[in-house]
């Protein structure tokens, strides 16, 4: 099973590249990102004629989350993170697909900092610990991909002197990153390429894609039984460089249909 997750900047303006992707990737689940588009703006008749079924949770003009699926249809468990009844930003999104459970989201950004932004960004990171503590033990794989507006280490910025102020890149928002992992949530691209440079964003200003000036900020965590089955993990770089294409690149995964043979421990 090929799990993506991709921020699209845009769904309606970016439909084409997000098509083509979906044909010549086929992804068999994917979560989408900054929809940008109302609930009743999302193309669905065109996800559906690409063969997706969908489910979304739209905002005008920002945010924005959606689930996409080719495999079995979509069992939709939560919209919207708990833990703040005023909140009303469409960040989250949660579905049983496939015997999997999907977990699609869309972090704040946090800039600028300090402000009032940038404690919602950790107050929201908060949640998100809580809630995926009643996920981490699941007795079913469970995925939550997404745009998590972080770069956990000095490996995922190409200049990390340049981020120190930067929310993204924040000592706090690092640290809350790094309690989810703590969780026991495993970072499946860190997981399969621990040493290896590897971006899924860059900047439209200054040729920051042809530099391969980037960031790693899109993940997908993992539970046990996830990682049990993990067998690749990737970035689809080139469609950075597709024209009109997304500031972001889509990254996804590749999960066994039984989990992976532990080598056994040599003796002693």
């Amino acid at each position: 099973m090929k799990i993506a997750t991709y921020n699209v900047n845009g769904v309606n303006g970016r439909l084409p590249v997000l098509l083509r992707w979906l044909r010549e990737a086929e992804p068999d689940i994917v979560t989408l990102q900054e929809l940008k588009a109302p609930q009743e703006k999302f193309p669905e008749a065109a996800i559906r004629e690409a063969g997706y079924d969908a489910i979304w949770h739209g905002q005008s003009r920002w945010n924005g989350v959606a689930i996409l699926s080719r495999v079995g249809e979509i069992y939709e468990t939560r919209r919207g993170l708990p833990g703040d009844p005023h909140d009303e930003q469409s960040r989250y999104i949660e579905a049983a697909v496939g015997g999997v459970l999907i977990a699609g989201l869309y972090l704040p950004n946090g800039n600028p900092r300090p402000g009032p932004r940038y404690d919602f960004k950790l107050r929201w990171f908060e949640r998100l610990h809580d809630h995926l503590a009643s996920l981490i033990h699941l007795d079913a794989p469970v995925v939550v991909a997404g745009d998590y507006n972080v770069m956990p280490t000095d490996l995922d910025v190409y200049a990390p002197d340049r981020w120190r102020d930067d929310a993204l890149f924040a000592p706090d928002v690092r640290a809350a990153y790094h309690r989810l992992l703590d969780q026991g949530w495993t970072d499946a691209l860190r997981h399969l390429h621990p040493e290896e440079t590897i971006y899924t964003f860059w900047k439209y200003l200054r040729f920051a894609f042809e530099r391969d000036a980037g960031l790693r900020i899109d993940h997908l965590l993992l539970n046990a039984k996830a990682e049990a089955r993990l067998i690749a993990a990737e970035v689809d770089k080139a469609v950075r460089g597709w024209e009109k294409s997304s500031d972001h690149a889509p990254v996804w995964i590749e999960l066994g249909e039984k989990p992976r043979r532990r080598r056994a421990k040599k003796p002693t």
